[in-house]
């Protein structure tokens, strides 16, 4: 899920905040688990119950920490537009945090489009979801694991392909020939 927060500024731009929900992140870590688990061989109940409890009391922590830090991912590979300064005083830690959401904030030139950020929001949900599914698969499933490796992969690389061409501006030359 995702909401814009547009603020004007005709110097700098615009802010722009990209919001996901974290339910709806597992939700879809949830089901994606359960389909890996029902479509592995019947001959192995123990590993196809490891591979659907995805979301279940013990495991959500470690779901957490990997889509924590696929989400610190996805801002940095958006550095262009989300980079943060340091504030005074900022301490970090490794205390699990299990926020209800997840937000980008993002400053963008006043011509970047909106399309591009619906296609963002699209690559950057399915991104955490797939980082996550990767992880889990190379604990309970390692046969698994390369598939949804090759999906955030390709996401990832579909998004920084997608930013450079946002970047700068095209120049068209004048003469026809």
């Amino acid at each position: 899920m995702i909401r814009y927060h547009c603020t004007k500024n005709e110097d700098e731009g615009r802010e722009m905040t990209l919001v996901f929900k974290r339910s709806e992140i597992i939700y879809d870590v949830s089901n994606y688990a359960y389909v890996e688990a029902d479509v592995m061989p019947a001959d192995d109940d123990h590993r196809r119950h490891q591979v659907a409890d995805i979301a279940q009391d013990g495991n959500i922590d470690r779901v957490t920490r990997v889509l924590n830090a696929a989400h610190a991912e996805c801002v940095e590979m958006l550095y262009p537009y989300a980079k943060e300064e340091i504030q005074d005083e900022k301490r970090l830690d490794d205390v699990l945090k299990e926020p209800d959401v997840y937000e980008i904030r993002m400053n963008v030139p006043r011509h970047f489009s909106l399309t591009t950020l619906k296609m963002l929001e699209s690559m950057v949900h399915e991104y955490l979801v797939c980082r996550v599914l990767a992880d889990w698969m190379s604990i309970t499933n390692p046969a698994g694991e390369a598939k949804w490796e090759r999906k955030y992969t390709m996401l990832r690389n579909k998004m920084r392909s997608s930013l450079v061409s946002r970047i700068a501006g095209m120049r068209r030359k004048m003469k026809p020939f």
